[in-house]
């Protein structure tokens, strides 16, 4: 084991959810993945486990992980989904509070409880210059079963008619045509709103005839237990009385995710998406939102998403793939069922794919589901 520098220490599973959630808040990386509410719906209570790491009593690292056991065995995983989180709000990023975080995180799960640790960090390539060679130094090995992921970040920090003006000029004809409709926006964070998203969503699996990958239904679970500073931000459009369009994002930290997004079958020539997306990022600015992550594309599954989405970037992000998954065991039997639970999902998910693109390549190409980034 590889003890920590003198000045840092770690506590585990010490803090309660009131006290986790006002850690989050005072972290710029912090994000829907690592509140409480989220890995409760997916696991259940029992099976989250929190860690803080303090440098003397100043906390700089705090990271959530899901954990799962193999029955009668001494073997299971720890899945630290976009964590540690470790960037404090008005402060510059230190890599070595990164690096302690790891080796804390290393310390409590591989080595003291016999789990691998599966770590899947909140970084992209463009920084693994600083940080990158640190989850090498502390055992850290790249993940071979998964891929890492491609998404567009929007810079919020323009002016908002730049912004515009920076639009693809298709994404910006769209957005004019949707604001000559007459469509209303209403938004929200009350289960109605999210009931009212569902049955549209559902309109969209439905003819687009693609499996859905994520359960909205759980996001609405996790809605009902979020925090009201963590709630997600529900938009919908009407035309009329009627519903045509909706998305759901996530804000916390300085970065809001796009999390869903459907139009409901009548609503398809309604321009509704543009507009929704739009009057989004008018409000992120507002509310000092630094980033809109666009949340996974995929040019080659998923082409029309694809172009929606690279539209809506225009001049105004980057093209980014997160450095992907890393691993940390030092318990083989742990090592061996992490790996034969892996090729199950992973012949799992070819099947899905084969599927999805059966499906897809006889529906339009219509703004949908952010996908792209596995949950």
């Amino acid at each position: 084991m590889r003890v920590l520098p003198p000045e840092y220490r770690s506590e585990c599973d010490a803090v309660d959810e009131p006290t986790w959630c006002r850690l989050l808040q005072q972290f710029d990386d912090a994000n829907i993945y690592q509140t409480w509410s989220y890995d409760e719906v997916r696991c259940g209570r029992n099976h989250i486990s929190h860690l803080v790491l303090k440098r003397h009593d100043d906390i700089v690292a705090i990271a959530q992980s899901r954990i799962a056991r193999v029955p009668l065995l001494k073997a299971g995983i720890a899945y630290v989904r976009w964590g540690p989180v470790w960037k404090r709000h008005g402060r510059r990023p230190d890599p070595e509070d990164f690096r302690y975080a790891l080796r804390a995180l290393r310390n409590e799960y591989a080595r003291r409880r016999g789990l691998v640790i599966r770590l899947y960090p909140l970084l992209f390539r463009e920084e693994a210059a600083v940080v990158g060679s640190i989850l090498s130094e502390e055992h850290f090995a790249p993940c071979q079963v998964t891929c890492p992921d491609r998404t567009l970040i929007l810079d919020l920090h323009r002016p908002v008619e730049e912004m515009r003006a920076r639009l693809r000029p298709h994404w910006r004809r769209e957005l004019k045509v949707a604001e000559k409709k007459g469509l209303e926006i209403i938004e929200g964070s009350s289960d109605e709103f999210f009931e009212s998203f569902i049955r549209i969503y559902k309109e969209m699996v439905a003819r687009k005839r693609f499996p859905e990958q994520h359960d909205i239904n759980a996001f609405r679970s996790i809605q009902s237990r979020l925090p009201h500073p963590f709630k997600m931000k529900i938009m919908l459009c009407k035309t009329g009385p009627t519903l045509c369009a909706g998305l759901i994002c996530s804000a916390i930290g300085n970065t809001a995710i796009y999390l869903f997004g459907a139009t409901s079958d009548i609503g398809l020539k309604s321009r509704g998406s543009y507009l929704l997306h739009w009057k989004l990022i008018e409000g992120l600015k507002r509310n000092g939102v630094a980033y809109y992550d666009l949340h996974g594309i995929n040019p080659e599954a998923n082409p029309g998403t694809y172009k929606f989405k690279a539209d809506l970037c225009g001049e105004n992000g980057n093209d980014v793939h997160f450095i992907g998954s890393f691993d940390a065991a030092t318990n083989p039997l742990s090592r061996f069922a992490v790996a034969a639970a892996d090729n199950v999902r992973s012949f799992v998910r070819r099947l899905n794919k084969v599927t999805a693109s059966r499906s897809e390549s006889t529906a339009p190409p219509i703004s949908g589901i952010a996908r792209g980034t596995p949950r």
